[in-house]
Order: C-alpha cells, then sequence, then structure tokens
C-alpha cells in the first residue's frame, strides 16, 4: 500500500501532494513541505491507505483522543 502526503486547509479543504512506496521517503517529504512552510499555513499529514479516496476518507474521520496521562 502506498504513503500519501496531503496538504489539509480549512474546512476541510484536502489536497494530494505526493505519493510514495516507502514511509521514510514520504516522511522526509512531508517534513520538507513543513520546514519550508510559512506560519499559519495548510497542515501536512502522511497516510498510509489502499487508494487516495481511502487516505482522504481517514483524513476526514474524528478520532478519540488518545490517554491525557498518569490516570
Amino acid at each position: 500500500m502506498p504513503y500519501f502526503v496531503f496538504s489539509i486547509q480549512p474546512f476541510a479543504r484536502i489536497r494530494k501532494l505526493a505519493e510514495f512506496t516507502t514511509f521514510k521517503d514520504a516522511s522526509a517529504h512531508a517534513k520538507a513541505l513543513r520546514a519550508a512552510q510559512v506560519e499559519g499555513g495548510a497542515r501536512i499529514k502522511v497516510m498510509f491507505a489502499e487508494s487516495e479516496q481511502l487516505a482522504e476518507d481517514l483524513l476526514c474521520q474524528i478520532r478519540e483522543p488518545g490517554p491525557a496521562g498518569d490516570d
């Protein structure tokens, strides 16, 4: 399955920026995009999914927050 790099802007505007076969390449590309980004820009995310459509679907889902700490 491929790794997709997306730009996420306000109001859930999602745009695919790149696609990679390895996480290492996708992560490096995303980090370079984040470093070159101006303050207040879009969020850059890496998603692992079977297809671009499924990756976009996963990005739109609301996730449960993880544990807050030692409770």
